[in-house]
């Protein structure tokens, strides 16, 4: 059976990006830097990456990683959902990192260099040495059936075509984009230095998650895979994408949580304290119980992507649509149960409501995936 218990390395690991992010990543230095135009604390994420490693849990020993798995990077994410943390480690660590893994150890195509090339860069993904942004929209979802490019490559392997909303992208140093060219669909790694390439910030609903628009035109780029691995790697990355999104969201979920009930406990009203209130308690006991669930969810989804469990598909679909509505819920309680301190900008409710709500939509949104869930079961469709 699978084990959804955490591991005592995996708490280990845990303890370790806790303690950073309680050092480095207190709520106002993320509400002051969602004011700037440098959102994301690049000290902090070269330590996080770098010097703790999480940018290589993933990555076997002999490509350059720690030999870990998507279930230590899960708990990652879940750390980062409870400090909402400004760092580009899904954009790198899981979308980028995921679909160079799914090119290791392949002989490219058609006898090119694209192979090598994905593994060079891999190795320095998870040496923490640069940063990298897979370039689909946000809300692409896995299982789509297509490949989602609006990038041509032509002959010379250069690519023209827009990209929007594209997470983490303000941040890398090198774009992985899938783009259809004249052999079918490939992926192609270009540096964000290239002159022919513009990455445009755009209004992101989620402040501590930047999204921007990528404009290629004529931009020089290696070419990584080619028809025979680009399709599948990409939705590899986006399956694994989605399954530890939702890991997240649990983190998002559990800090909610956590701080309303603090509140109700010290808040008086009435002569009482606020969480003693019998209709108060019955809400924050219905959270609860939803959260146990979603970390039960949100734990196989990791699970199944780490062992290549053919559920996998199964399991990331039923935690993105619980886990994508859970944490929306709980941040809403959270805003709603802290009055009206819960509504000011000096307090860090919103910007979990506003990652809760953003992540709802990244990655296919609960009810996309519960229609995909539904065929991948073959559950019927309701009449009428």
């Amino acid at each position: 059976m699978t084990d959804l218990l955490y591991s005592e390395i995996e708490e280990e690991l845990r303890a370790s990006v806790r303690a950073l992010l309680t050092d480095r990543c207190p709520h106002e230095n993320t509400l002051g830097r969602c004011e700037t135009g440098e959102p994301y604390d690049r000290g902090l994420w070269q330590t996080l990456a770098r010097d703790l490693g999480t940018a290589s849990l993933a990555v076997p020993e002999e490509a350059g990683g720690a030999g870990a798995s998507v279930r230590e990077a899960a708990v990652v994410l879940e750390e980062l959902g409870r400090a909402s943390a400004p760092t580009p480690y899904l954009g790198s660590a899981v979308l980028a990192t995921t679909a160079l893994l799914a090119l290791e150890g392949t002989d490219g195509d058609s006898g090119d260099s694209g192979a090598g090339e994905a593994s060079k860069l891999l190795a320095s993904l998870a040496a923490g040495e640069r940063t990298a942004a897979l370039a689909v929209p946000l809300s692409v979802m896995p299982g789509a059936g297509t490949f989602p490019s609006a990038v041509r490559a032509d002959s010379a392997g250069t690519l023209t075509g827009t990209v929007t909303s594209v997470a983490d992208a303000t941040a890398a140093d090198v774009l992985i984009v899938p783009a259809e060219g004249r052999d079918g669909p490939g992926l192609y790694a270009v540096e964000t230095t290239a002159a022919a390439l513009a990455v445009v910030p755009r209004t992101s609903l989620d402040l501590t998650r930047p999204v921007a628009d990528v404009t290629l035109t004529g931009t020089a780029a290696r070419r990584l895979a080619g028809a025979e691995q680009a399709p599948a790697a990409l939705e590899r990355a986006l399956l694994t994408g989605a399954g530890l999104l939702a890991s997240e969201q649990l983190g998002i979920a559990e800090w909610c949580l956590t701080a309303t009930v603090a509140h109700l406990k010290d808040r008086r009203q009435f002569g009482r304290q606020l969480g003693s209130f019998q209709a108060l308690k019955h809400r924050l006991a219905d959270l609860w119980l939803e959260v146990v669930g979603a970390r039960a969810a949100a734990r196989y989804a990791a699970d199944t992507l780490a062992t290549g469990d053919p559920d996998a598909p199964v399991a990331v679909a039923v935690a993105a649509s619980h886990c994508g509505e859970l944490a929306v819920r709980a941040a809403e309680e959270c805003v709603q149960l802290h009055g009206g301190i819960g509504m000011t900008w000096e307090h860090p409710a919103h910007l979990y409501l506003k990652r809760a709500k953003a992540d709802q939509i990244a990655l296919g949104t609960p009810d996309r995936h519960r229609a995909a869930l539904a065929a991948l079961v073959d559950l019927p469709a309701p009449v009428g």
